[in-house]
């Protein structure tokens, strides 16, 4: 299929953008940093004693796999929100640089379709939101596998959740470059939908508190299709830390943010279809 070369173009050109090789970089050291100074003294499954940079943290007996709770719920809220606005500043210009005069040429002038082009970059982009949270998420839980014996995924399965809550925005994001072929109205439309989709994760307490009439009619009716991103971040940390959750809470959450991006990308394809370059 086209679209996947397409995809694969996109992760090859990301090589040698300095945003992701600083990204990369960040999180390798991040990880180090973490390996080195985070001392864990477990006999028989409880936690005798933790020393973080040398300092003791904390003195109570538990096990092990309880006292990991906060580190990786810290872990799980750190790459859901600091992925999801990395990725809004990092990939914003894939879709303008994407139909650039001169390059958007040169692409149709080749045996692609064009919606194969849009799905392409699409796909590139989650592929390499993915990468980046399973490499943070996997690093840690790899880390703390060795020094306590806990061996868990569920923090990784949190951090493929949020790459799959970025699909929400980024398909809106490469829409608008189809509309008009600018990073900065990207970027800024991707941080409109980072900022309402936290609220909209509240929605359910925020509209009890608006007077009942046009303002309340107004606020329900603009969150109601927006992704719940807070909502979907809690249910993570939840799933993280083996805490009870809703299963099915978060199998709609995740449907609805899918079809979201889905429905963005659709338009976003209709659009460049009508476009004569």
């Amino acid at each position: 299929m086209k679209a996947l070369a397409v995809a694969a173009d996109l992760l090859r050109e990301a090589r040698y953008r300095r945003w992701f090789m600083l990204l990369g970089i960040a999180v390798t050291l991040a990880l180090i940093l973490l390996a080195a100074t985070l001392r864990l003294d477990v006999v028989d499954g409880v936690l005798a004693a933790t020393t973080f940079f040398g300092r003791p943290m904390g003195g109570d007996l538990q096990a092990a796999d309880v006292a990991m709770r906060p580190l990786f719920r810290a872990v799980t809220y750190t790459i859901f929100y600091g992925g999801l606005a990395f990725g809004i500043l990092a990939c914003a210009d894939f879709g303008p640089s994407l139909l650039s005069p001169g390059r958007i040429e040169h692409l149709l002038s080749l045996p692609v379709r064009r919606w194969e082009l849009l799905l392409g970059t699409f796909a590139g982009v989650l592929g390499l939101a993915t990468l980046a949270s399973v490499y943070g998420a996997g690093g840690v839980c790899l880390i703390l596998a060795f020094k306590t014996g806990v061996w868990t995924a569920r923090p990784v399965i949190a951090a493929l959740i949020a790459s799959v809550t970025f699909s929400a925005i980024y398909g809106a994001m490469l829409c608008a470059s189809v509309f008009a072929r600018s990073a900065a109205l990207s970027a800024a439309i991707g941080a409109l939908l980072f900022a309402a989709g936290i609220v909209a994760g509240y929605r359910t307490s925020l509209v009890p508190m608006f007077q009942v009439g046009f303002g309340r009619a107004v606020f329900a009716a603009a969150t109601f299709a927006l992704p719940r991103i807070s909502r979907i971040a809690d249910l993570s940390s939840a799933l993280a830390t083996s805490e009870p959750f809703d299963v099915f809470a978060l199998a709609r959450q995740l449907v609805g943010v899918v079809a979201f991006g889905g429905a963005s990308l659709a338009v976003g394809i209709w659009w460049f279809e009508q476009k004569d370059y």
